[in-house]
Order: C-alpha cells, then sequence, then structure tokens
C-alpha cells in the first residue's frame, strides 16, 4: 500500500479540473493557464525595474509629502466639511515626530535645494498642531522638536 506522498496518481495540479488524471478524459476545454506564482514573480520584477528607476532624491522628497499631508489632515487642515472628524492630534504627534526624524536624517543627503522646502512644511506642521492643540507642550517638547528644536 502506498503513501499519498507517494502515489503520483494522488497528486494532482491545482490547474487541473477534478477527475482528471492528467489525461485528455475530461480534460478542459481553456488554454492552459499561466501559474499565478509566475505572474506574481513577474510583477514583482516590474516593480524592482520601477524603483530602480527613481532617484533617492525623489523616493525620499515622495515619502516626506506623504507624511507631511498626512500630518496636515491628522492636524485638522484637511479641506472639507470633515476635516474636524478627521483630526486625530495624537497621531499627528506621531507622524509629525517621524517626519522630523526623516528630514533631519535625509537632509545632509539631498541638499538644501531640497531640505529647505521640506524643513518649512515640517516647520508649519509643528506650529499648525502647536494652534491645534488645547493643552501646550512646553518648549522643544512638542512633536519632532527633538530633532528640530524648539518652534515658535
Amino acid at each position: 500500500m502506498s503513501t499519498p506522498a507517494s502515489n503520483p496518481d494522488s497528486e494532482r495540479n491545482i490547474f487541473q479540473a477534478p477527475g482528471d488524471g492528467g489525461g485528455s478524459a475530461g480534460a478542459l476545454d481553456q488554454p492552459s493557464l499561466q501559474d499565478p506564482l509566475d505572474q506574481t514573480a513577474d510583477d514583482s520584477r516590474q516593480v524592482r525595474r520601477d524603483i530602480a528607476e527613481v532617484s533617492a532624491v525623489e523616493l525620499i522628497m515622495t515619502s516626506a509629502l506623504h507624511l507631511m499631508s498626512a500630518a496636515a489632515v491628522k492636524c485638522g487642515l484637511a479641506e472639507g466639511d470633515d476635516a474636524e472628524e478627521l483630526k486625530d492630534l495624537d497621531e499627528a504627534r506621531k507622524i509629525i515626530t517621524a517626519l522630523a526624524g526623516f528630514v533631519t536624517a535625509a537632509a545632509p543627503e539631498i541638499g538644501g535645494q531640497h531640505a529647505g522646502p521640506l524643513r518649512d512644511g515640517l516647520r508649519s506642521l509643528q506650529l499648525a498642531f502647536r494652534e491645534a492643540s488645547v493643552i501646550q507642550d512646553a518648549p522643544g517638547q512638542g512633536p519632532g522638536e527633538k530633532f528640530t528644536g524648539a518652534v515658535n
């Protein structure tokens, strides 16, 4: 008696119709399907190629802008009637602090031409946070100020 693992007939290709032992009886009338894992690998290779074509400065700037946009929404700066509903200062504090660390670390690598506008945007968010807060942080204790120094 053979075990299922050693019996080649017990292993069925997932692309075969049930009951199809691999012969023509019961075979699907469709052309053979591409293995989804092969398609995933192709997609992954394409993503890697796409990322490889983007400069580090562009990746850093884009990432910072995404963080800035999220922080602005969480500070209540979103446009529309639901801006107050989307406001979440606890989340904003976390994002601004992460952004401050990111900008501080990236600045020497991306140069003043790119770092200046990021610093300006970060400072604006820190001030917006301070304005939106009911309880004021001590100078130097606001979001990201351990990286940027006190903002006033």
